[in-house]
Protein backbone atom coordinates (compact mmCIF):
# COMPACT_ATOMS: atom_id res chain seq x y z
CA UNK A 1 0.00 0.00 0.00
CA UNK A 2 1.20 3.07 -0.79
CA UNK A 3 0.99 6.25 1.71
CA UNK A 4 -1.78 7.59 -0.27
CA UNK A 5 -4.22 4.50 -0.49
CA UNK A 6 -6.63 5.57 1.73
CA UNK A 7 -6.78 9.25 0.61
CA UNK A 8 -7.55 9.01 -2.92
CA UNK A 9 -10.31 7.16 -4.29
CA UNK A 10 -9.34 4.36 -6.70
CA UNK A 11 -11.30 1.34 -6.33
CA UNK A 12 -13.83 1.48 -3.57
CA UNK A 13 -14.61 -1.72 -2.74
CA UNK A 14 -11.04 -2.80 -2.71
CA UNK A 15 -10.57 -0.03 -0.40
CA UNK A 16 -13.27 -0.72 2.14
CA UNK A 17 -12.43 -4.50 2.22
CA UNK A 18 -8.30 -3.45 2.91
CA UNK A 19 -9.82 -1.09 5.40
CA UNK A 20 -11.54 -3.48 7.81
CA UNK A 21 -8.66 -5.85 7.53
CA UNK A 22 -6.55 -3.41 8.47
CA UNK A 23 -8.54 -1.85 11.35
CA UNK A 24 -9.01 -5.55 12.14
CA UNK A 25 -5.73 -5.96 12.19
CA UNK A 26 -4.31 -2.95 14.34
CA UNK A 27 -6.96 -3.49 17.07
CA UNK A 28 -5.85 -7.24 17.84
CA UNK A 29 -2.30 -5.59 17.59
CA UNK A 30 -4.08 -3.42 20.33
CA UNK A 31 -4.58 -5.76 22.90
CA UNK A 32 -8.47 -6.09 21.94
CA UNK A 33 -9.13 -9.22 19.98
CA UNK A 34 -11.13 -9.00 16.51
CA UNK A 35 -12.28 -11.44 14.32
CA UNK A 36 -10.74 -10.93 10.78
CA UNK A 37 -14.41 -9.49 8.81
CA UNK A 38 -14.68 -11.62 5.34
CA UNK A 39 -15.52 -10.12 1.95
CA UNK A 40 -19.62 -11.07 2.30
CA UNK A 41 -19.82 -9.73 5.92
CA UNK A 42 -22.44 -6.90 6.38
CA UNK A 43 -20.34 -3.82 6.04
CA UNK A 44 -23.06 -1.82 8.60
CA UNK A 45 -21.84 -4.39 11.13
CA UNK A 46 -18.10 -4.26 10.13
CA UNK A 47 -17.88 -0.33 10.63
CA UNK A 48 -19.75 -0.40 14.01
CA UNK A 49 -17.95 -3.32 15.41
CA UNK A 50 -14.55 -0.88 14.73
CA UNK A 51 -15.94 1.76 16.15
CA UNK A 52 -17.30 0.46 19.20
CA UNK A 53 -13.51 -0.64 19.48
CA UNK A 54 -12.42 2.84 18.86
CA UNK A 55 -14.40 4.76 21.20
CA UNK A 56 -13.78 1.75 24.11
CA UNK A 57 -9.93 2.98 23.31
CA UNK A 58 -11.41 6.40 24.51
CA UNK A 59 -11.07 8.23 21.10
CA UNK A 60 -14.23 10.50 19.89
CA UNK A 61 -16.28 8.96 17.05
CA UNK A 62 -18.13 12.31 15.87
CA UNK A 63 -18.84 11.09 12.21
CA UNK A 64 -21.78 9.04 10.61
CA UNK A 65 -21.23 5.05 9.42
CA UNK A 66 -21.62 6.41 5.99
CA UNK A 67 -18.03 7.73 5.54
CA UNK A 68 -16.61 4.77 6.36
CA UNK A 69 -18.62 2.56 3.72
CA UNK A 70 -16.33 4.68 0.62
CA UNK A 71 -13.20 3.14 1.65
CA UNK A 72 -11.13 6.25 1.42
CA UNK A 73 -11.23 9.94 2.89
CA UNK A 74 -10.42 11.85 5.84
CA UNK A 75 -11.98 9.70 8.81
CA UNK A 76 -10.86 6.59 7.57
CA UNK A 77 -7.23 7.87 8.06
CA UNK A 78 -8.81 9.14 11.07
CA UNK A 79 -9.83 5.39 12.79
CA UNK A 80 -6.48 4.39 10.93
CA UNK A 81 -4.26 6.85 12.87
CA UNK A 82 -5.71 6.81 15.89
CA UNK A 83 -5.53 2.51 15.59
CA UNK A 84 -1.91 2.53 14.62
CA UNK A 85 -1.18 4.76 17.73
CA UNK A 86 -3.35 2.49 20.21
CA UNK A 87 -1.07 -0.44 18.50
CA UNK A 88 2.42 1.51 19.10
CA UNK A 89 1.05 1.90 22.30
CA UNK A 90 0.55 -1.26 23.57
CA UNK A 91 3.59 -2.65 21.76
CA UNK A 92 5.15 -0.38 23.83
CA UNK A 93 7.08 1.45 21.08
CA UNK A 94 9.34 4.42 21.53
CA UNK A 95 10.99 6.68 18.99
CA UNK A 96 14.72 7.00 19.71
CA UNK A 97 16.71 10.02 19.62
CA UNK A 98 17.70 10.81 15.90
CA UNK A 99 21.43 9.75 14.88
CA UNK A 100 23.50 12.96 13.12
CA UNK A 101 26.00 11.53 10.40
CA UNK A 102 29.36 12.67 11.84
CA UNK A 103 31.29 15.65 10.47
CA UNK A 104 35.09 15.30 10.01
CA UNK A 105 36.91 18.36 11.01
CA UNK A 106 39.40 19.57 8.53
CA UNK A 107 42.69 18.56 8.76
CA UNK A 108 45.19 21.35 8.95
CA UNK A 109 48.86 20.99 8.22
CA UNK A 110 51.58 22.72 10.23
CA UNK A 111 54.45 24.13 8.74
CA UNK A 112 57.99 23.98 10.39
CA UNK A 113 58.12 27.10 11.09
CA UNK A 114 54.38 27.24 13.10
CA UNK A 115 53.87 30.46 11.08
CA UNK A 116 51.32 30.11 8.23
CA UNK A 117 48.70 27.55 7.86
CA UNK A 118 48.22 26.03 4.52
CA UNK A 119 44.56 24.57 2.93
CA UNK A 120 43.56 20.93 3.10
CA UNK A 121 42.81 18.60 -0.01
CA UNK A 122 39.12 19.08 0.24
CA UNK A 123 39.25 22.97 0.45
CA UNK A 124 41.71 22.95 -2.38
CA UNK A 125 38.84 20.62 -4.72
CA UNK A 126 35.88 23.22 -3.38
CA UNK A 127 37.90 26.15 -4.18
CA UNK A 128 38.34 24.99 -7.63
CA UNK A 129 34.88 23.84 -7.89
CA UNK A 130 34.02 27.53 -7.35
CA UNK A 131 36.57 29.14 -9.50
CA UNK A 132 35.19 27.24 -12.21
CA UNK A 133 31.93 28.56 -11.48
CA UNK A 134 33.22 32.01 -10.57
CA UNK A 135 35.73 32.56 -13.13
CA UNK A 136 35.32 36.41 -13.10
CA UNK A 137 36.28 36.19 -9.48
CA UNK A 138 39.26 35.51 -7.21
CA UNK A 139 39.49 33.49 -3.68
CA UNK A 140 41.99 35.02 -1.63
CA UNK A 141 42.70 31.68 0.32
CA UNK A 142 43.02 30.11 -2.94
CA UNK A 143 45.57 33.11 -3.68
CA UNK A 144 46.87 33.18 0.02
CA UNK A 145 48.03 29.07 -1.07
CA UNK A 146 48.95 29.43 -4.26
CA UNK A 147 51.36 32.03 -3.34
CA UNK A 148 52.96 30.18 -0.60
CA UNK A 149 53.49 27.41 -2.59
CA UNK A 150 54.97 29.65 -4.98
CA UNK A 151 56.98 31.12 -2.19
CA UNK A 152 58.19 27.20 -1.13
CA UNK A 153 59.15 26.18 -4.62
CA UNK A 154 60.67 29.12 -5.62
CA UNK A 155 62.62 30.85 -2.82
CA UNK A 156 66.13 29.69 -4.58
CA UNK A 157 64.86 31.77 -7.84
CA UNK A 158 63.65 35.00 -5.66
CA UNK A 159 66.72 35.36 -3.90
CA UNK A 160 68.71 35.09 -7.45
CA UNK A 161 66.26 38.29 -8.74
CA UNK A 162 67.44 41.66 -7.45
CA UNK A 163 65.57 43.81 -9.18
CA UNK A 164 62.28 43.95 -12.02
CA UNK A 165 63.22 44.38 -15.52
CA UNK A 166 59.09 45.02 -15.88
CA UNK A 167 58.68 48.30 -17.71
CA UNK A 168 56.12 50.64 -15.25
CA UNK A 169 54.08 51.66 -18.05
CA UNK A 170 53.18 48.36 -19.24
CA UNK A 171 52.40 47.16 -15.45
CA UNK A 172 49.89 50.12 -15.20
CA UNK A 173 48.26 49.09 -18.03
CA UNK A 174 48.37 45.64 -17.53
CA UNK A 175 47.00 46.96 -13.89
CA UNK A 176 44.12 48.87 -15.17
CA UNK A 177 42.84 46.27 -17.74
CA UNK A 178 42.70 43.49 -14.99
CA UNK A 179 41.44 45.73 -12.63
CA UNK A 180 37.83 45.77 -12.82
CA UNK A 181 38.30 41.55 -12.81
CA UNK A 182 40.14 41.69 -9.37
CA UNK A 183 36.73 41.56 -7.26
CA UNK A 184 38.20 39.42 -4.12
CA UNK A 185 36.00 37.26 -2.03
CA UNK A 186 36.58 35.44 0.55
CA UNK A 187 34.40 32.37 1.47
CA UNK A 188 33.00 32.24 5.14
CA UNK A 189 32.83 29.31 7.17
CA UNK A 190 29.32 28.51 9.12
CA UNK A 191 31.52 27.09 12.36
CA UNK A 192 33.42 30.54 12.74
CA UNK A 193 32.49 32.35 15.90
CA UNK A 194 32.72 35.53 14.51
CA UNK A 195 29.93 34.67 12.31
CA UNK A 196 27.78 33.83 15.57
CA UNK A 197 28.63 37.23 16.66
CA UNK A 198 27.98 39.57 13.97
CA UNK A 199 24.54 37.42 13.27
CA UNK A 200 24.18 38.38 17.39
CA UNK A 201 25.26 41.85 16.47
CA UNK A 202 22.57 41.66 13.87
CA UNK A 203 19.71 40.06 15.75
CA UNK A 204 20.53 42.84 18.39
CA UNK A 205 20.37 45.48 16.21
CA UNK A 206 16.83 44.30 14.64
CA UNK A 207 15.40 43.75 17.97
CA UNK A 208 16.24 47.08 19.27
CA UNK A 209 14.37 48.74 16.11
CA UNK A 210 11.33 46.66 16.18
CA UNK A 211 11.05 47.47 20.16
CA UNK A 212 11.60 50.76 19.47
CA UNK A 213 8.69 50.92 16.64
CA UNK A 214 6.49 48.22 19.26
CA UNK A 215 6.98 50.46 22.38
CA UNK A 216 5.86 53.46 20.59
CA UNK A 217 2.60 51.47 20.01
CA UNK A 218 2.22 50.13 23.10
CA UNK A 219 2.47 53.27 24.85
CA UNK A 220 -0.33 54.45 22.80
CA UNK A 221 -2.30 51.38 23.36
CA UNK A 222 -1.31 52.12 27.40
CA UNK A 223 -2.94 56.01 27.09
CA UNK A 224 -5.44 54.81 25.74
CA UNK A 225 -6.38 52.21 28.05
CA UNK A 226 -5.96 54.29 30.70
CA UNK A 227 -7.96 57.10 29.58
CA UNK A 228 -10.90 54.31 29.23
CA UNK A 229 -10.32 53.30 32.63
CA UNK A 230 -10.38 56.55 33.63
CA UNK A 231 -13.68 57.21 31.82
CA UNK A 232 -14.92 54.05 33.55
CA UNK A 233 -14.14 55.18 36.77
CA UNK A 234 -16.45 58.73 36.66
CA UNK A 235 -18.66 57.27 34.80
CA UNK A 236 -19.22 54.63 37.59
CA UNK A 237 -18.99 57.23 40.54
CA UNK A 238 -21.37 59.32 38.38
CA UNK A 239 -23.90 56.71 38.23
CA UNK A 240 -23.60 55.89 41.82
CA UNK A 241 -24.12 59.57 42.74
CA UNK A 242 -27.48 59.46 40.58
CA UNK A 243 -28.42 56.22 42.41
CA UNK A 244 -27.77 56.41 45.76
CA UNK A 245 -31.32 57.15 46.59
CA UNK A 246 -31.98 53.68 44.50
CA UNK A 247 -29.48 51.69 45.90
CA UNK A 248 -30.60 52.34 49.67
CA UNK A 249 -33.73 51.43 48.73
CA UNK A 250 -32.76 48.38 47.43
CA UNK A 251 -30.74 47.49 50.58
CA UNK A 252 -33.88 48.22 52.25
CA UNK A 253 -35.98 46.42 50.19
CA UNK A 254 -33.16 43.33 50.23
CA UNK A 255 -33.39 43.70 54.70
CA UNK A 256 -37.38 43.57 54.66
CA UNK A 257 -37.20 40.54 51.92
CA UNK A 258 -34.28 38.61 54.12
CA UNK A 259 -36.98 39.44 57.67
CA UNK A 260 -39.78 37.54 55.27
CA UNK A 261 -37.58 34.74 54.35
CA UNK A 262 -36.58 33.84 57.94
CA UNK A 263 -40.23 34.40 59.18
CA UNK A 264 -41.63 32.41 56.20
CA UNK A 265 -38.88 29.91 57.17
CA UNK A 266 -40.40 29.57 60.75
CA UNK A 267 -43.77 29.61 59.56
CA UNK A 268 -43.05 26.73 57.15
CA UNK A 269 -41.16 24.61 59.77
CA UNK A 270 -44.44 24.65 62.02
CA UNK A 271 -46.54 24.26 59.38
CA UNK A 272 -44.49 20.82 58.54
CA UNK A 273 -44.94 19.55 61.80
CA UNK A 274 -48.45 20.19 62.10
CA UNK A 275 -48.67 18.61 58.80
CA UNK A 276 -47.26 15.37 60.16
CA UNK A 277 -49.34 15.56 63.31
CA UNK A 278 -52.38 15.93 61.04
CA UNK A 279 -51.09 12.71 58.89
CA UNK A 280 -50.67 10.79 62.10
CA UNK A 281 -54.10 11.98 63.22
CA UNK A 282 -56.14 11.15 59.73
CA UNK A 283 -53.91 7.60 59.59
CA UNK A 284 -55.92 6.58 63.13
CA UNK A 285 -59.15 8.50 62.07
CA UNK A 286 -58.35 5.72 59.13
CA UNK A 287 -58.46 2.84 61.28
CA UNK A 288 -61.40 3.96 63.56
CA UNK A 289 -63.18 4.23 60.48
CA UNK A 290 -62.46 1.09 59.42
CA UNK A 291 -63.24 -0.83 62.60
CA UNK A 292 -66.73 0.79 63.10
CA UNK A 293 -67.50 -0.28 59.44
CA UNK A 294 -66.48 -3.80 59.96
CA UNK A 295 -68.37 -3.90 63.64
CA UNK A 296 -71.65 -2.09 61.62
CA UNK A 297 -71.11 -4.74 58.92
CA UNK A 298 -71.43 -7.66 60.78
CA UNK A 299 -74.36 -6.34 63.25
CA UNK A 300 -76.55 -6.23 60.68
CA UNK A 301 -75.90 -8.56 58.37
CA UNK A 302 -77.35 -11.95 58.62
CA UNK A 303 -74.75 -14.07 57.98
CA UNK A 304 -74.21 -14.85 61.60
CA UNK A 305 -77.55 -16.31 62.30
CA UNK A 306 -77.60 -18.40 59.51
CA UNK A 307 -74.35 -19.80 60.44
CA UNK A 308 -75.61 -20.59 64.01
CA UNK A 309 -79.32 -22.31 62.94
CA UNK A 310 -76.89 -24.39 60.55
CA UNK A 311 -75.09 -25.28 63.81
CA UNK A 312 -77.89 -25.93 65.89
CA UNK A 313 -79.07 -28.15 63.29
CA UNK A 314 -76.21 -30.02 62.19
CA UNK A 315 -75.83 -30.11 66.54
CA UNK A 316 -79.10 -32.00 66.11
CA UNK A 317 -78.42 -34.52 63.92
CA UNK A 318 -75.18 -35.20 65.80
CA UNK A 319 -77.22 -35.64 68.80
CA UNK A 320 -79.77 -37.91 66.89
CA UNK A 321 -76.86 -39.74 65.72
CA UNK A 322 -75.40 -40.17 69.13
CA UNK A 323 -78.59 -41.20 70.88
CA UNK A 324 -78.77 -44.01 68.08
CA UNK A 325 -75.48 -45.21 68.68
CA UNK A 326 -75.77 -45.55 72.52
CA UNK A 327 -78.79 -47.54 72.00
CA UNK A 328 -77.01 -49.39 70.02
CA UNK A 329 -74.45 -50.11 72.85
CA UNK A 330 -77.08 -50.59 75.38
CA UNK A 331 -77.98 -53.48 73.54
CA UNK A 332 -75.00 -55.07 72.52
CA UNK A 333 -74.11 -54.54 76.42
CA UNK A 334 -77.43 -55.94 77.73
CA UNK A 335 -77.07 -58.92 75.50
CA UNK A 336 -73.53 -59.62 76.47
CA UNK A 337 -74.51 -59.55 80.02
CA UNK A 338 -77.54 -61.56 79.69
CA UNK A 339 -75.03 -64.29 77.72
CA UNK A 340 -72.71 -64.06 80.40
CA UNK A 341 -75.37 -64.57 83.40
CA UNK A 342 -76.53 -67.51 81.38
CA UNK A 343 -73.59 -69.14 80.75
CA UNK A 344 -72.21 -68.73 84.42
CA UNK A 345 -76.27 -70.54 85.54
CA UNK A 346 -75.03 -73.28 82.82
CA UNK A 347 -71.58 -73.89 85.02
CA UNK A 348 -73.73 -74.00 87.85
CA UNK A 349 -75.53 -76.12 87.12
CA UNK A 350 -72.98 -78.60 85.56
CA UNK A 351 -71.49 -78.24 88.70
CA UNK A 352 -74.36 -79.20 90.99
CA UNK A 353 -75.13 -82.16 89.45
CA UNK A 354 -72.36 -84.46 90.25
CA UNK A 355 -72.39 -83.19 94.15
CA UNK A 356 -75.74 -84.79 94.10
CA UNK A 357 -75.19 -87.75 92.79
CA UNK A 358 -72.16 -88.13 95.33
CA UNK A 359 -74.48 -87.46 97.53
CA UNK A 360 -77.05 -90.61 96.46
CA UNK A 361 -74.49 -93.41 96.50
Amino acid sequence: LNRHYFALPTNPGEQFFMFCTLAAWLITKAGHPFEQPQEYDDPNAIISNVLSQLRSFGRPVDFPLSKLKAGYGEQVCYVLDCLAEEALKYTGFSWKRPAYPTEELEEEEITEDDAELTLNKLEEDVVEEESDNEEDFIDLNVLKGQTFRSDMNDTPKHEEILQSTTDAVEWNLEVERVLPQLKVTVRTDNKDWRIHVDQMHQHKDGIESSLKETRGYLDKLHNEISRTLEKINSREKYINNQLEHLVQEYRSAQALLSEAKEKYQEGSGGVTERIKVLSEITEVLERVKQETEEKGSSMTDGAPLVKIKQALTKLKQETIHMDIQIGVMEHTLLQSKLKEKSNMARDMHAAMIPEATVGAY
